[in-house]
Parts: structure tokens; sequence; C-alpha cells
């Protein structure tokens, strides 16, 4: 047997067709167009702060509280205190109810999805949380009304009150999370702006 063998050739392969790749450009942040849209929006959102102050005057709980004889300050009875957070955790929830939703139904504006729309969004909420507290404060004062004369020893209901403003970050929040949550799902760069 010869020990040297013929060598093998090796014959190159083909070229695969031509395949044209094409790299979509990163989109840019839109502000110009979404200007007057994010005030619709910021305006719109605004004016669900009047159904939500209406809706907490109604629902949050009143306190039956008595006139001291020593000072002729009110003071709640038994555990009708638990209701100054009551009226505080009704408040928080309408805010997080309203924000989820907020945030949802402006996310479905496919055609101006991004940032400017979000900030606009977000300080609507902000105002709306605002305006249902000082709206269902004033709301629930009027369907509460003091007696024309008090004397020690009187029990009486007094309409509930938000003691503190930390309620109105609820809405906000919510609303901002749900959208965040949206355009984390989304994965699109232009957020899907291009199919609306």
């Amino acid at each position: 047997m010869d020990e040297k063998a013929a060598p093998v050739r090796i014959e190159p392969l083909p070229e695969p067709p031509y395949v044209y790749h094409y790299i979509r450009p990163r989109p840019k942040v839109v502000v110009k167009r979404d200007l007057l849209p994010g005030l619709v929006v910021l305006l719109t959102t605004f004016a669900f702060g009047l159904p939500a102050g209406y809706l907490w005057s109604w629902l949050a709980p009143a306190q039956l509280k008595i006139v001291s004889p020593n000072d002729n300050k009110f003071y709640p009875i038994g555990v009708e205190s638990y209701h100054r957070l009551d009226a505080l955790m009704v408040f928080v929830m309408i805010g997080l109810g309203a924000g989820a939703i907020t945030g949802i139904a402006v996310w479905l504006l496919r055609q101006r999805r991004g940032p400017v729309v979000m900030l606009a969004m977000t300080a609507g909420s902000f105002a709306a949380a605002w305006f249902s507290q000082y709206l269902g404060g004033n709301l629930a004062a009027g369907a509460y009304p003091m007696p024309a004369t008090i004397k020690p020893g009187d029990t009486l209901l007094v309409a509930p009150s938000l003691e503190t403003w930390w309620g109105i970050l609820a809405w906000p929040l919510a609303a901002a999370l749900a959208y965040g949550c949206c355009a984390a799902w989304n994965g699109l760069d232009d957020l899907g702006r291009r199919l609306g």
C-alpha cells in the first residue's frame, strides 16, 4: 500500500444568499408633539378628583364624640377614635384604585406613550388627590353640621377629616407604578407608538 495518499481536496462552501438586516434606529423621546396631549391628560385626571372627593365624603365614617365638661373640647367615645384611621385608609384605597385605573387608561393612549404624558399624568394625579381631599373634607363637614348650641356632656357626630396629607401620595404613586409596569411589560424601544 502506498504510504503517500493523494491529498484531500477541500471545496469551499458556497456563500449563502445575501440577507439584508435592517437595524431600526433607536427612537427618540418626543416632547413638543406630546405637550398638548399631556396637558389634556393632566386636566382630565384632575377632573376625576371631584368624584373621588364625593366618594370619600360618602364612605368615610363620622366619629361619635362627647363634649368634655372641663374644657369644652370634643373627645371620642370608646373606640370611635379608630375612625380617624378609617377615614385615612378609605382615602388611600380610593387613591390606589383611581391611580391604577389612571395609569392603565393613560397607557392605552398608544400614540402618546412616553415620559411627557407620564409626567403629566402623575402631576394631574397629585392635583386630583389634593382636590379630592379638600373637596371631600368640605362635603363631609356639610353632611355633619355642628349644632347651634353645644353643652358639656352632649354627644354628637363629628364629620370625618383627614389630619395628614400623606394620603395624597397614594393616587400619583399608584398611577406611576401602573404606567411603569405596563411600559416594562411592553419591552419595545418606542413603547409601541409606531403600531398605533
